[in-house]
């Protein structure tokens, strides 16, 4: 047989090679086409580690978050506000912040809010190394943990931004990497009744609205929100109650669900 098909090769045109070449690098093409969007592989894709940003819940609860990474205008203006309503809520603050408003580290403990990790310095975390992420989330929570007598358990990623690389790393610190569902977009400057409007047009249970503690219109948006949630039947907690705990699953818009047990 293989004389043969010697025979019929050697008969061929040079033309009728190259067609013969061509059509076997398309079938080659094609075939890896296929095993790339074969099952196998698809799952594969679905194995992106992703951060919560929401999490389902039966109960109306939601969480409010703060990022505090630059300015220092408004800290205890907010925790005024959140004050005259017993709401507590999560802060994520910058080791380089912390540095900076050690009073208000301390005073944001004091009054009963989370303060959790956002970076010792606001990196690009993607650019980083495993190692280098660790060391930096653990010198931002030693800082943390000084002036408070609490290690973070919680870490939001600089800039939102993460891969699988970074989710994996933190998870190996036993820290929760936390996004949010909602945006406010208060640090766009949005006036106060743009800021209410996408909040409150958006929650639902088990969102987690995001804030920062220097935004130009927040604390004159956030009395008006909370007094929304509360009208609304939600109960606003601190981030750390309001995920998971145990056996979850995370699906492919980052909610989080609890695990559901085999049949």
């Amino acid at each position: 047989m293989i004389i043969r098909l010697k025979s019929i090769l050697s008969s061929l045109t040079k033309a009728q090679k190259r067609h013969l070449v061509f059509g076997a690098a398309a079938l080659c093409l094609a075939l890896a086409l296929l095993l790339t969007a074969a099952p196998g592989a698809m799952s594969a894709a679905n194995t992106k580690l992703l951060p919560i940003y929401s999490v389902e819940r039966d109960q109306k609860m939601v969480a409010l978050s703060f990022d505090a990474a630059w300015g220092n205008e408004d800290t205890q203006t907010l925790i005024d506000i959140l004050g005259r309503y017993g709401v507590k809520v999560t802060f994520f603050v910058v080791g380089q912040w912390v540095d900076k408003y050690p009073e208000s580290v301390k005073a944001l403990s004091d009054a009963g809010h989370e303060v959790m990790n956002h970076s010792n310095d606001h990196a690009h975390f993607n650019t980083l190394s495993s190692d280098e992420i660790v060391r930096n989330i653990n010198a931002c929570s030693d800082k943390i943990e000084a002036l408070t007598g609490v290690r973070p358990t919680l870490f939001r990623p600089p800039y939102g931004e993460y891969d699988d690389h970074v989710i994996a790393a933190v998870r190996s610190m036993g820290v929760e990497p936390i996004q949010w569902d909602v945006d406010s977009l208060d640090w766009k400057d949005l006036s106060a009744g743009e800021i209410y409007e996408r909040v409150t047009s958006r929650v639902r249970p088990g969102s987690i609205i995001l804030f920062h503690n220097a935004a130009l219109h927040t604390p004159e948006a956030l009395e008006d929100i909370v007094k929304f949630l509360i009208s609304e039947g939600y109960a606003i907690v601190p981030i750390s109650q309001l995920i998971l705990t145990g056996e979850y699953t995370i699906d492919h818009t980052g909610r989080q669900f609890p695990a559901r047990s085999e049949e």
